[in-house]
């Protein structure tokens, strides 16, 4: 993903990228393209990289994450869609774009996006040596740096390089996905006989090394390799080269027959690797012979291959952030620990007991979240521990705790999803690390994913046992937590403490729970039950009452839902959405969508929670509005075919946390926003003196429940008054 801060810049948005659709059904449909409104997204991440208010090095963070974004959009949505058009698939999505419509609009939204990326590379390269921090080419280098050079090769580089030449003994080998290759056309000194030759630069080498000397200096790894390319091809001289990058097709088909999941997953891991070929990228400079080599050799259909000026591989620009400069990077943030637990001297078991508590990530810490799982491994009084692990960290403190926990003789049962994409070799690692210690590993379904977040504390109290229940909207990652924003909610409820104990049996069991006293859950009632609130608020509306929609997600795709919100729009119910990323509503149409308003909030920290308030026939905000915190956006993956939570707020303290503070403040946040247009472009708000969200978290303790200090006034969006509307477009 993607990381994110405040936005400063008043300036008009560069929407080129984000408006030049070239099929006109985006315009006609009730709905907009899924993968289209995903580019928009990147391109409001590559604007980042432009912003002027941001530190330089921060600048070049938002660069290399739009183009690792960029990478596995083609990894994962562009190969999924090509095999949509190899299997003969000719049906329009729901916005009216079959598939080889939707590839032609991607190509010209992606290459647009991929020059942006590289002119920006340019404008930030050109200011790092303002800053005294070159990317030298290799006709840059300094003779004197050359032996150290030389040594640093022949040490690091030249014993992990295998030289290939390309001729009928010797076929073109395979690159692996994400593979980075030189290609070079060579001439023997002597006889002048030809060579083609591959050069395939393995990825465990640092794509730029830092040259010795008080001045910030790096070479790219290519550059290097071509200085002392005679160490490889001794009697050679090079005529011709270039360098290209290979991306693959990534997803995993999984037999749903499948006996052995884990087996099966290790089986598709290395399938992954020899994926078709979904985007070939080479310099623009290389000579026409070599390109034809390599995209013949590579087998890669029609407007696969592009040719791009500057270096390939931008994602690789990360390595150049470096922390020595902190003057170009982002004033340090340390998390608050929660006042809460620390009154009760970290004793998170207490501080529960006493009353709910929310904890707002990144600005309080995601150690709340350990310290609970460790408190409970070494708790005497603890006798289950039941998690769910979906994606977290390679030293993970969690997983160590749940295995410190099993070899203390608890039952820990960690609900394990193999299906976290790109994480899945990881999760099988430290699944067999906790069997190794005793844990049930349970490895849920095969044909859904277990997205839900939900750790699940048995502690002995006197003659009695005693729920604990920890609800998440993100990861337990103690590392995305200091860059995602995410709401932790613990509780001891007893209601919700059953309710995530019938939750565990369904993911373990199979069994479709009896009853669920407060817990909503997808695949089989979190749907249902925003349709019912959303059906309430269209009939408060109907009946003159107070009404209105508040909601905050990553993104809004699902079609049902969308339609269930233009019905409650024409009903007169005003409807705001905070969406980072996708969002395939329109708002704003007239007769279908005026009373719905988007916004998008981009900056220092990724917005990840997941929020949802119903006003239930008062004025929002308010003490009587339905709050709900979810592990779900609104996409029919998540809805019908994951597991996920939908947990009610009701503590009084903890509502207001939720809808007073942090709704409030991303609905009046200017400097970090973009309004959503009805054709799927998005404006930058102007900031003049509106506030900043990450700034008011960074420095005012507004989870600590001594009451807030935001209101929304009445020039906010929120606070428009509702259209009534004669009637509702049918889907087209």
């Amino acid at each position: 993903m993607d990381e994110t801060s405040a936005i400063t810049d008043a300036s008009a948005p560069n929407t080129q990228a984000q408006s030049d659709k070239p099929a006109s059904k985006v315009a006609e449909s009730r709905l907009l393209n899924r993968e289209l409104s995903w580019l928009a997204f990147n391109a409001r991440v590559l604007e980042e990289a432009e912003n002027e208010a941001h530190p330089l090095l921060e600048r070049l963070r938002f660069l290399s994450i739009s183009a690792a974004n960029l990478d596995e959009f083609f990894m994962v949505r562009v190969a999924g869609i090509k095999g949509q058009i190899r299997a003969g698939v000719t049906q329009p999505s729901d916005d009216g774009l079959t598939p080889i419509q939707q590839i032609e609009a991607i190509q010209i939204e992606a290459q647009a996006l991929m020059r942006d990326q590289h002119k920006i590379w340019d404008n930030l390269r050109t200011a790092l040596r303002e800053e005294d921090i070159f990317i030298l080419g290799r006709d840059e280098v300094d003779a004197a740096d050359l032996p150290w050079l030389e040594q640093q090769f022949m040490d690091h580089v030249f014993p992990v390089l295998t030289p290939l030449a390309v001729d009928p003994a010797h076929p073109f080998p395979f690159i692996p996905n994400l593979g980075f290759s030189l290609a070079l056309m060579l001439q023997e000194r002597n006889d002048g006989e030809d060579l083609r030759a591959l050069l395939p630069v393995p990825s465990q080498l640092q794509r730029y090394v830092r040259l010795p000397g008080p001045v910030v200096r790096y070479l790219p790894l290519e550059d290097w390799i071509l200085l002392f390319s005679d160490k490889l091809f001794p009697d050679f001289d090079i005529v011709e080269c270039g360098a290209f990058r290979v991306i693959r097709d990534s997803e995993m088909e999984i037999d749903e027959e499948a006996e052995d999941l884990v087996r099966t997953f290790e089986s598709a891991l290395k399938r992954r690797r020899r994926g078709s070929v979904i985007r070939l990228t080479f310099n623009a400079d290389m000579p026409d012979q070599l390109q034809e080599l390599i995209i013949g050799e590579m087998g890669a259909e029609a407007g696969v291959a592009m040719p791009m000026e500057g270096p390939l591989g931008l994602a690789d620009t990360k390595q150049l952030i470096i922390s020595e400069r902190p003057d170009l990077l982002f004033t340090p943030f340390n998390a608050r620990f929660p006042e809460r637990i620390r009154d009760f001297g970290g004793d998170v078991f207490a501080a529960v007991a006493k009353k709910d508590i929310i904890v707002h990530h990144p600005y309080e810490s995601f150690d709340v979240v350990v310290q609970f799982v460790r408190q409970a491994a070494r708790d005497p009084d603890v006798v289950a521990i039941k998690q769910t692990l979906y994606r977290t960290s390679n030293d993970s403190p969690i997983v160590a705790a749940l295995i410190e926990a099993a070899e203390a003789g608890k039952s820990v049962t960690a609900m394990v999803e193999l299906k976290a994409r790109f994480d899945e070799e990881a999760n099988i690692r430290w699944a067999r690390d906790l069997e190794r210690a005793g844990a049930q590993v349970v490895y849920g379904f095969v044909d859904k994913k277990i997205h839900a977040k939900v750790n699940l504390i048995v502690r002995r109290e006197g003659d009695q046992l005693k729920s604990y229940v920890h609800f998440g909207t993100g990861n337990y990652h103690p590392i995305t937590a200091k860059i995602y924003t995410d709401l932790s909610f613990f509780t001891c409820d007893p209601a919700l403490c059953r309710d995530a104990a019938r939750l565990f049996n369904y993911m373990t069991g199979y069994a479709n729970p009896a009853e669920m006293e407060k817990l909503f859950f997808a695949p089989l009632t979190l749907r249902q039950r925003l349709d019912n609130l959303i059906d309430i608020e269209i009939e408060n509306a109907k009946a003159g009452k107070p009404s209105g929609i508040w909601m905050k997600m990553n993104s809004l795709v699902d079609g049902e839902v969308i339609e269930k919100l233009y019905d409650a729009s024409n009903a007169g119910v005003r409807v705001n959405l905070v969406i980072r990323g996708i969002c395939c509503l329109r708002p704003g149409v007239e007769g279908m969508s005026e009373n719905i308003f988007v916004k998008s909030i981009v900056g220092r920290f990724l917005e990840h929670s997941r929020i949802f308030c119903f006003a239930n026939g008062e004025e929002l905000p308010s003490r009587s509005a339905k709050a709900y915190i979810a592990s779900a956006d609104l996409m029919p993956r998540n809805l019908n075919r994951r597991v996920e939570t939908l947990v009610p707020i009701e503590n009084p303290t903890v509502h207001k946390q939720v809808v007073d503070e942090i709704l409030v403040a991303n609905f009046r946040d200017q400097a970090q926003s973009w309004t959503m247009n009805p054709d799927g472009t998005f404006t930058r708000v102007p900031r003049g003196e509106g506030m900043s969200a990450t700034d008011y978290f960074m420095t005012n303790p507004s989870l600590s429940g001594r009451g807030s200090a935001l209101q929304i006034g009445e020039d906010q969006p929120s606070q428009k008054p509702a259209k009534k509307c004669a009637g509702s477009k049918k889907k087209s």
